[in-house]
């Protein structure tokens, strides 16, 4: 089976430090490189471990191009809310070598010329705000002819995790998501909030990770109990001190299985002006607003099939799909 090209765009703390991992060891996967952006942490930090990770796991050969540092556009709020968000992400993941420099600090360039360049669909997985994707779309439509999917994490039909209303990557740019969904694209799937928090990873599968003995386990063991640990020192009942959502893995599992999704077509929109539900989406399941679905909005997750995605990936046996 010929193996999926992908990008995959990060603001890399700790959980895409997870997906990472996913694109770069599966065979199901051609990871052609990542671009960087501002989101969890800042793009000095954010590509610092994006290129920590590749490092740690013997992958240094994937690009890595640094994106862009402010949202698309000034956000008009702040949250005023989540005073622990830091707890859930490290500056610096204690993983791989320092010092080590990106291929290039152009990313919506080289997202742009790959796109024109490329002689098959490419799908962009984007764990992150969408900041560098709208960028590229907004200064060159016409890359939309060469990509097969989007997949992205973010939004949610019924809460937030930055806001009461909003998810972290919709709310961080917000205009950049309205543009992503507003782009015509084809196929726009997204993770969201109601997805991914109906897989968890615990403690226990940590203790499973370094027992593999393979780098990538003990990469994925090391970001993972971290972020285990902000869940329980933050007030989210998701997780309850012992596990934890790996949100953003579940975009990669699902480029490598579809089936680890329950999709729904729907409308989406983002909130770019409401002082209370900036970054809020609202997702039309039933054609209330009379528009066509514009996204593959994810309600559900197989939690047995992604651990075993993952696990594949992390013992080094994995195998195409």
């Amino acid at each position: 089976m010929s193996r999926r090209p992908v990008i995959l765009d990060v603001d890399t703390g700790n959980d895409d430090a997870v997906a990472i991992i996913m694109a770069a060891t599966h065979p199901a996967i051609e990871l052609l490189g990542c671009t960087t952006v501002a989101g969890n942490l800042s793009l000095e930090e954010t590509t610092d471990n994006t290129l920590r990770v590749l490092n740690a796991i013997d992958r240094s050969d994937i690009e890595v191009h640094t994106g862009l540092s402010r949202p698309f556009a000034p956000r008009p709020y702040t949250s005023g809310a989540n005073e622990v968000e830091d707890v859930f992400h490290e500056s610096t993941l204690p993983v791989g070598t320092s010092g080590l420099q990106p291929f290039s600090r152009h990313g919506v360039e080289w997202l742009i010329e790959t796109l024109r360049q490329t002689t098959r669909q490419v799908t962009l997985i984007s764990v992150a705000p969408l900041t560098n994707i709208a960028a590229a779309i907004t200064v060159a439509p016409d890359i939309l002819d060469a990509i097969d999917e989007v997949v992205l994490m973010g939004g949610a039909s019924t809460f937030g995790n930055r806001t009461l209303a909003a998810e972290f990557n919709m709310f961080t740019d917000a205009v950049a998501a309205n543009v992503v969904l507003r782009a015509g694209i084809t196929r726009l799937t997204m993770a969201a909030l109601d997805a991914t928090h109906e897989v968890l990873v615990s403690r226990d599968d940590l203790h499973r990770y370094r027992a593999l003995g393979t780098r990538a386990g003990d990469v994925a063991a090391a970001v993972t109990e971290y972020y285990i640990d902000g869940y329980e020192a933050s007030v989210s009942p998701v997780g309850a001190g012992s596990s934890a959502p790996p949100h953003d893995a579940l975009c990669v599992a699902y480029a490598i299985d579809p089936k680890v999704l329950d999709i729904t077509e729907a409308y989406v929109e983002v909130d770019t002006v409401s002082p209370h539900n900036y970054g809020r989406t609202t997702v039309d399941f039933h054609g209330y607003r009379g528009e066509p679905a514009n996204a593959r909005f994810a309600k559900h997750a197989d939690s047995a099939r992604f651990h075993r995605i993952l696990d594949e990936c992390l013992r080094g046996t994995c195998r195409a799909v």
